[in-house]
C-alpha cells in the first residue's frame, strides 16, 4: 500500500481512535465508527485531507441500518470507507448534506427507502416513490412486504 496511504490511516486512527479498522486491501480501507462523529470525520476527510465523497450506501442487517460512505483518495487511486451502524429502534444520524453537496441525493433516497432520518438535512422530500406512496413503507428494509 502507498505511503501517503498507510500515513492518512495512521493519522486517522490517531484522530478518531474509536475507529476500528475492519478490511482492507491494497486499494480500500474500512473503518467502523461511532454515528456520532460522522460529521467531524467528513470534515477531517474532505476539509482535512482533500477526499471526495463518491457516495453512500444503506443496508438493513440483523444488527441495525448500515450506512457505508465511500470517500476517494483520487491522488492515490485509494478508497476510505467509512461504516456506521444505526439502532433500528432509532434510526437518525447527523446529516453530512451541509458539508458535502454531493450527500444530498443519496441521504434522500436512503431516507426514503430504508427510513432513516438525516438530521439537519436541507430537504428529505422522495426522489423513487410514487407520490401516493405510503409514509411508513420502506422498500429496502429486511421486514417490507
Amino acid at each position: 500500500m502507498n505511503q501517503q496511504v498507510l500515513k492518512l490511516q495512521e493519522e486517522f486512527l490517531g484522530k478518531f481512535p474509536k475507529a476500528k479498522v475492519f478490511k482492507y486491501n491494497e486499494r480500500r480501507l474500512y473503518f467502523t465508527v461511532p454515528k456520532e462523529q460522522i460529521v467531524e470525520i467528513t470534515k477531517y476527510l474532505y476539509k482535512g485531507k482533500g477526499l471526495r465523497l463518491s457516495t453512500a450506501t444503506g443496508i438493513d442487517t440483523r444488527e441495525g441500518f448500515e450506512i457505508l460512505y465511500h470517500f476517494s483518495y483520487d491522488k492515490f487511486g485509494t478508497y476510505f470507507t467509512i461504516k456506521v451502524l444505526i439502532p433500528k429502534d432509532n434510526p437518525k444520524i447527523h446529516s453530512i448534506a451541509p458539508i458535502y453537496v454531493a450527500a444530498n441525493w443519496i441521504e434522500r433516497e436512503i431516507h426514503e427507502l430504508l427510513g432513516i432520518d438525516f438530521e439537519g438535512h436541507p430537504n428529505l422530500i422522495p426522489l423513487l416513490t410514487s407520490e401516493d406512496w405510503p409514509k411508513e413503507k420502506y422498500p429496502l428494509r429486511r421486514d417490507y412486504e
